[in-house]
């Protein structure tokens, strides 16, 4: 019986990549974090922001805090879902990975949907039944 063809190393390498975009973007909501302190001692010498309801530098500094765990979650994630694809194992936990993606911009809508639609061949299912612990 000839093996049929597979798309699952072209999707380990996109989510590799997808990872480090997502660390890359972290870097993003570290500005945020370092920019809320730095608004404020600016801040000072301007009265009239004491007069605001809400600490709004503390907000974008929060803003820029969960912004980075999120981020690196997510690229943590991304990663052990590309290896586990290399690897065949782990099916139900590269599906959530795929699902999560979807709803990270239009690199992760496509990369879910078509990751999806991969996983659920019967001759894709079965590799990953072979390499069941």
């Amino acid at each position: 019986m000839e093996a049929q063809k597979n798309n699952l190393d072209t999707f380990k390498i996109l989510y590799i990549i997808k990872g480090v975009l997502n660390f890359l973007i972290s870097i993003i909501f570290v500005f945020y974090f370092f920019m809320g302190p730095l608004m404020k001692s600016t801040a000072q010498y301007d009265p009239s922001m004491n007069d605001a309801p809400i600490d709004l530098f503390s907000v974008i500094q929060t803003i820029g805090a969960v912004g980075f765990i999120i981020c690196i979650i997510a690229g943590i994630l991304t990663l052990m879902a590309g290896v586990y694809l290399g690897k065949r194992k782990h099916h139900t936990f590269i599906i959530v990975i795929a699902v999560l993606n979807c709803l990270s911009g239009i690199l992760g809508i496509l990369l879910g949907i078509f990751t999806i639609i991969e996983l659920q061949k019967p001759h894709v299912k079965e590799l990953f039944v072979k390499n069941k612990i």
